[in-house]
């Protein structure tokens, strides 16, 4: 390899393991621009065109910075910015001009809104054969549901998540985040990768769909291969786990702690730690098959020995010693801590401050070039880029950039 090839290589190694591929995000919320922001951050150059109303949850606040609350900030960094008029004919026009150079194209757009602009699946597909073309909807085009809208909230109701969450002999509760949303995000940008790995092979793209019901449903682990055993349709059961105990929040002397003991070995460590030793060999809790059966009796030996704790102090010195447990700590509290920091899940740039990614590659890691777009902040030199004028598309661009 020349010094030069070396050169290159290495530049693109700095940009990440995505460096070179071109993204068409035109979504909006959660779940994709989640998919486009991870493709974004290890190296995907993506441009983000926004309605002219602008992406809604530029508008879910408070807290702002500048014009975009917090929620907005979150999912959209390392993506350039402008704005388009789809509904009009020249819009759609400016939008295939930009598929020209594209790889990826990620969308969420009410089932068939496309298709009703002649710009739908098929069409694409033939115009641009090599082209990733990404959907995330609620429920998908096909099947009773196809076609619906679907968002985080009424897609853990319906999926059963809400089912199975909240506490003991209550009544179901949502989880406290868009678990929906980002996991479907997480899968679109497993298939688009998926798709553009195939495409070295065939050399053609493929479209790309992940459905907010569909991810809903993969989540119900272990809940469903259990209901497909025995037949048992779960409840809520506060935080203790239905298969492993112990496996639930216990009370200390200043707060709760949670243990997840997953073998007999960890709980004898637990039980000698503890200086209850006994109750390891006691019949009742011998296996885990025991100490689910007999966990009320569990929790309130385990409850007894650790009242006089600290719950820090307590939880440092079992986890060192292999029992896996944690305090229960809030969001200041996580964002404090060292260790989120020395494995670079906080990320500041200039006025921002973001999440950092959880995927970290030695040698093509995670990089993060620019904050979060400002409304159409790029259009002008999006446009200047594809050898358009600004004249020409008037009626679709804002009319700031116009002005």
């Amino acid at each position: 390899m020349t010094s030069s090839d070396n050169q290159s290589q290495h530049a693109k190694q700095a940009q990440g393991a995505l460096a070179g591929l071109r993204v068409i995000d035109v979504s909006r919320v959660l779940g994709a621009p989640y998919c486009t922001q991870i493709l974004a951050d290890h190296g995907a150059e993506v441009i983000k065109i926004e309605p002219p109303q602008g992406d809604e949850t530029r508008g879910w606040g408070p807290p702002f910075l500048g014009d975009a609350a917090s929620y907005f900030l979150g999912l959209n960094r390392n993506k350039k910015g402008m704005s388009v008029d789809f509904s009009q004919e020249a819009g759609r026009e400016l939008l295939l001009h930009m598929l020209e150079t594209a790889d990826v194209f990620v969308e969420n757009f009410k089932v068939g809104t496309l298709e009703k602009w002649g710009i739908g699946q098929e069409m694409l597909a033939q115009r641009f054969p090599r082209l990733v073309h990404c959907r995330v909807s609620g429920f998908g085009a096909d099947g009773p549901y196809g076609g619906r809208p679907g968002y985080d909230a009424a897609i853990q109701a319906l999926s059963g998540i809400m089912s199975v969450n909240g506490e003991r002999d209550g009544e179901p509760l949502r989880v406290g985040l868009p678990v929906v949303d980002m996991v479907t995000g997480l899968n679109a940008a497993i298939g688009v990768l998926l798709a553009l790995q195939e495409r070295n092979t065939s050399g053609k793209g493929q479209f790309v769909e992940a459905a907010l019901y569909d991810c809903g449903v993969s989540l119900l682990h272990p809940h469903l291969p259990n209901f497909y055993l025995n037949g048992k349709v779960a409840k809520p059961s506060g935080n203790a786990h239905p298969n492993i105990s112990p496996y639930d929040t216990y009370a200390t002397k200043t707060g709760a702690l949670f243990l997840a003991v997953g073998n007999n070995r960890q709980f004898a460590t637990l039980c000698k730690i503890l200086n209850i030793a006994h109750v390891a060999d006691d019949p009742r809790f011998v296996s885990n098959a025991e100490r689910n059966k007999n966990r009320d009796a569990l929790k309130v030996e385990l409850e007894a020995a650790l009242v006089d704790h600290e719950c820090a102090v307590i939880a440092e010195t079992l986890v060192t010693s292999g029992v896996p447990c944690g305090a229960v700590r809030s969001i200041d509290e996580v964002v404090n801590d060292p260790h989120t920091h020395a494995r670079g899940m906080i990320v500041d740039i200039e006025d921002y401050r973001g999440t950092g990614s959880p995927v970290k590659l030695s040698r093509t890691p995670a990089s993060y070039r620019m904050k979060p777009p400002a409304f159409a902040e790029h259009t002008e030199e999006l446009l200047a880029e594809a050898g358009l004028e600004l004249k020409d598309y008037a009626a679709v661009l804002p009319r700031e950039i116009m002005s």
